[in-house]
């Protein structure tokens, strides 16, 4: 199953009071494993940015004004999502923007139902504990000393791996899944000799201890010197 991680960075917390999209960073799983193919753009906001956050990102207007408008990558950015999935850290934010952005472009806007929240996956998982990314990864183990700032594309490959994490580990990616779906039909009606000619048939084996046995165990325990249980009695 092809599924998309993507985060991104935009000059404030809502489209609808003017603020937009400056960066995007996505990243392809396929069988929830990183497949290496990566979609990341800077965008013109075609307006100022604010100091607060600025402070987040470190994308200044200086750097963002010779950036494409959105609508000149926003075709190819469709493409890349195709039909998958789409997984986001408070996914309403960033699915916000896009489609504030798309519907700037004349876009259909992306449909919420193929939305997947890790903070509302985290809520559920670990009730009460802190579900911002630095804290999951923190509880995941993932490897963040590199993230100085919020970036789009860094902050999806971390989200990447911590998705993986979230939903079983990379050992779902093995083919263990695929493995443990195939049904295995045995006949319990045929003895197990005849299902297996080449395997030497053994009598059972008797558990029991005999009478020797027990002498002998007790004559042990006889000569131990100070046992350690006898020192609760």
């Amino acid at each position: 199953m092809r599924e998309i991680i993507f985060d991104t960075e935009t000059t404030g917390f809502d489209p609808r009071n003017g603020d937009r999209l400056v960066e995007i960073g996505c990243v392809e799983l396929i069988d929830r494993r990183e497949t290496g193919v990566t979609f990341h753009a800077y965008f013109n906001p075609e307006r100022d940015m604010p100091a607060a956050a600025e402070a987040v990102h470190g994308l200044s207007i200086q750097f963002l004004s010779d950036k494409p408008l959105f609508a000149t990558r926003v075709d190819e950015l469709i493409e890349f999502l195709g039909d998958a999935p789409l997984v986001a850290h408070n996914a309403a934010f960033d699915f916000g923007f896009v489609n504030a952005e798309f519907a700037r472009a004349g876009r259909p806007a992306l449909d919420m139902a193929r939305m997947c929240c890790t903070v509302q996956m985290a809520r559920k998982l670990h009730p009460g504990a802190k579900h911002s990314l630095d804290a999951l990864c923190t509880r995941y183990g993932i490897d963040r000393s590199h993230r100085v700032k919020h970036g789009a594309l860094l902050d999806a490959e971390l989200l990447a791996h911590l998705y993986i994490e979230m939903t079983g580990g990379r050992q779902i990616g093995l083919g263990l899944a695929a493995a443990a779906s195939v049904s295995v039909s045995i006949d319990v009606a045929t003895p197990a000799a005849s299902r297996e000619p080449d395997r030497p048939f053994r009598e059972p084996r008797p558990h029991m201890a005999s009478a020797a046995e027990r002498a002998r165990h007790a004559e042990f325990v006889a000569g131990l010197n100070q046992p350690l249980w006898l020192d609760t009695v």
